[in-house]
């Protein structure tokens, strides 16, 4: 079992195949399929249930990503350490969406800039779903919103984002959830922590009665929101990164508004382009 082997399985894991591992290595499907047989012969194990097409770790496969990605890490750390200079190789990243637009644009590009030799892989998605990749192995640390209380887990606070409602222009002001109760609710779907915040703010009794329409964009959800679709509870700082059509604001109570958004990895794995992101965000 040697590391390139181990990086062709984990690739096949990362990307959910033969073809777009092939595509990513720059190989042939055939070479990578036979490179993942014969780790499987030299194990004895089944790391993949084949379905069709489609490729499912089995048990095994489980409990060697999580020793792949440890090995390969470790192999870069190593790298790294006897040959110094800056870091290299690919740094997968997860964030809201909400933080990917108001707040990364600038630390990446600065990133970049100082680490040239970093490919930085940026995933988008809700608090819930980062933390699962994370978890699952697919990303090497998330820009997240509720970080739960896992010794497992590192955590890093970062950005202070204040968030509101916002309403179309025109509507009464909003200063208790008795003022929406005839509006509809526009939010990203479940997992998103500041939906749940919203839901906190609103009052089980009062949720279970109203409309919620779910959109995966703030683009979307600002536009529905002037249109006069509904109410949308949003952070500061993106609203004003959007063009979009004017909406009216309005402050929520400090315990629901104040949130930090902090960077969250797998506590004791920390390779050199993460600690190097790190080392950036602490400047």
């Amino acid at each position: 079992m040697d590391l390139e082997a181990l990086t062709i399985f984990r690739t096949v894991v990362h990307e959910g195949g033969i073809l777009k591992a092939a595509r990513k290595l720059h190989r042939v499907p055939s070479n990578v399929t036979t490179r993942v047989k014969q780790l499987e012969s030299s194990l004895g194990a089944e790391l993949f249930h084949r379905d069709r097409r489609r490729l499912h770790l089995s048990p095994q496969g489980r409990v060697l990503l999580d020793y792949a990605e440890r090995l390969l890490n470790l192999s870069d750390e190593a790298r790294q350490a006897v040959v110094g200079g800056a870091p290299s190789g690919v740094l997968r990243i997860g964030a809201l969406e909400s933080t990917t637009a108001s707040r990364l644009p600038a630390v990446l590009a600065a990133y970049h800039q100082r680490y040239p030799e970093v490919r930085v892989e940026l995933s988008t998605g809700t608090n819930d779903a980062l933390l699962a990749a994370l978890g699952a192995r697919r990303i090497d640390a998330a820009f997240v919103v509720e970080a739960p209380s896992d010794r497992s887990l590192a955590t890093l606070p970062l950005f202070h984002e204040t968030l509101g409602l916002i309403s179309p222009v025109g509507h009464a002001a909003i200063r208790r959830p008795q003022d929406v109760q005839d509006d509809s609710v526009i939010s990203f779907p479940s997992g998103c922590a500041y939906r749940r915040v919203l839901m906190r703010w609103l009052g089980d009794r009062r949720v279970a009665s109203m409309r919620v329409l779910e959109l995966s964009s703030y683009h979307a959800i600002v536009a529905c929101v002037a249109a006069g679709t509904g109410i949308a509870l949003v952070p500061q700082a993106v609203l004003a990164t959007l063009k979009s059509p004017p909406v009216a604001w309005h402050d929520l109570p400090k315990v629901h508004a104040r949130r930090i958004t902090p960077l969250v990895w797998r506590a004791g794995e920390v390779p050199p382009a993460l600690a190097a992101l790190q080392l950036s965000l602490r400047g």
